[in-house]
């Protein structure tokens, strides 16, 4: 049989499933009207405060007709924490047919760590070109990309779905009801981006953790359901005491005691504006909150951008969890990558990414946590829940029920495909 090649790359500018956001111009102050802010951003690269989210669909056109694909997507708050800027799809698309087509057309379709090395034009780039060979390498062994993930990386082949992490946008209330309706293991991120919502003391934040324990033990329609809850804070817990860390651990403790008996996560308690503070202020945090009851883990986000920060953050014992952002973190195999690190560091390995992603990002990144033993998954695109939900479940189902179909197969090798 002749080999399989890459017959053609095309690049399509594609939607987001939410919005770009500037955090810098929102942190300052800038007012929502509706779903708008009006007002001039600052953050460069935006043209607007907010604006809805871009991405470019890579499909790979194999020599058999099967069309791999994987999409270029950036974060909600692109450009800031390190991150590259947010995602232009007409002119990323365009640099990609320029300059990425043509050295991938006529290349032999090979395993996926092979075709992985693809960071040389930017993160989104590389996260969407990379999924694509993914799915073109799983396409090749006739496996899912799970099983090729374990394969390649020398893993176990995945027996059961990860947890889901699902995060409420600005409907902090209904959204937990549907969470809790839908038995989500991990709720409900909260999105707490503002002043008022934590409190000069944290008064506001510990009430609403209060809020959501009570909501779970009353909606809950068995006893045993009893999710993690992990709130997103946006470094506010700094804000709201001049990043005072004692005040800040009084606040955590005082959101353990309100989540008790579940158990807490809060994510980016506080900014301190570069990857090494942020690694010296979250490991202060951690020592300040180990002797303290109940436990509250701690979850970093920002500045543990790529694969080589987020195991400087492993290194230093920086966290109890580190969010993997998949998309800023470029081809996905760095994403394999920190995960494996993760676990050998006993860190929770959450693989996380944006509202801002897409069905097919999302897809992917459901294999992903598959196949490299992720610890958590977000439910994602969007700010829907239930929408996000059904993808990653539904992925993870399907893809579980394969990988256990095509284990008594032979693969492409093995029937002498090439």
């Amino acid at each position: 049989m002749p080999a399989l090649t890459i017959d053609a790359v095309l690049a399509v500018p594609a939607t987001g499933a939410y919005f770009a956001d500037d955090q810098a111009a929102i942190k300052a102050g800038a007012v929502r009207d509706g779903l708008a802010y009006p007002g001039v951003p600052v953050t460069p690269g935006f043209d607007a405060i907010r604006a809805p989210a871009e991405a470019v669909s890579v499909l790979l056109v194999l020599s058999d007709g099967h069309v791999a694909h994987g999409d270029c997507v950036s974060v909600q708050y692109a450009g800031v924490g390190g991150r590259e800027p947010r995602l232009r799809a007409t002119a990323l698309a365009a640099l990609l047919e320029r300059e990425v087509a043509p050295r991938l057309t006529g290349r032999p379709v090979t395993s996926f760590r092979d075709a992985a090395d693809v960071d040389g034009f930017g993160a989104a780039a590389a996260y969407g070109l990379s999924q694509a060979l993914l799915d073109a390498a799983a396409h090749r062994a006739g496996r899912t990309m799970a099983d090729v993930v374990a394969d390649e990386w020398g893993l176990e082949r995945p027996t059961r779905p990860v947890p889901v992490f699902a995060q409420t946008g600005e409907e902090r209330e209904a959204n937990v009801d549907t969470m809790i309706l839908k038995e989500v293991d991990s709720l409900p991120h909260g999105l707490i981006n503002d002043r008022a919502l934590v409190g000069a003391d944290g008064e506001a934040l510990v009430g609403y953790v209060r809020w959501v324990r009570e909501r779970v033990e009353r909606l809950r329609t068995r006893p045993d359901y009893a999710p993690i809850l992990h709130f997103d804070v946006y470094g506010m817990l700094g804000v709201v005491t001049g990043d005072d860390l004692a005040r800040v651990a009084d606040i955590l403790a005082a959101m353990g005691e309100a989540a008790a008996p579940l158990a807490l996560r809060v994510e980016h308690p506080v900014d301190a504006g570069s990857r090494e503070a942020q690694i010296r202020a979250l490991s202060g945090l951690r020592e300040r909150m180990a002797s303290r009851t109940p436990h509250v883990q701690i979850v970093a986000d920002e500045w543990a951008n790529t694969v080589e920060d987020i195991r400087a953050f492993n290194r230093s014992g920086a966290a109890d969890v580190v969010q993997i952002k998949a998309p800023d973190l470029g081809s996905v195999h760095h994403v394999v990558d920190a995960i494996l690190d993760c676990k050998a560091h006993g860190v929770v390995a959450h693989l996380g990414g944006s509202c801002c992603e897409t069905e097919r990002t999302a897809q992917v990144s459901a294999h992903l946590a598959l196949g490299a033993g992720a610890d958590q998954l977000l439910a994602k695109p969007g700010m829907g829940v239930g929408e996000g939900l059904s993808i990653v479940r539904n992925e993870m189902a399907r893809a579980l029920a394969l990988s256990a179909y095509t284990i008594v197969a032979p693969t492409a090798d093995e029937r002498g495909d090439r």
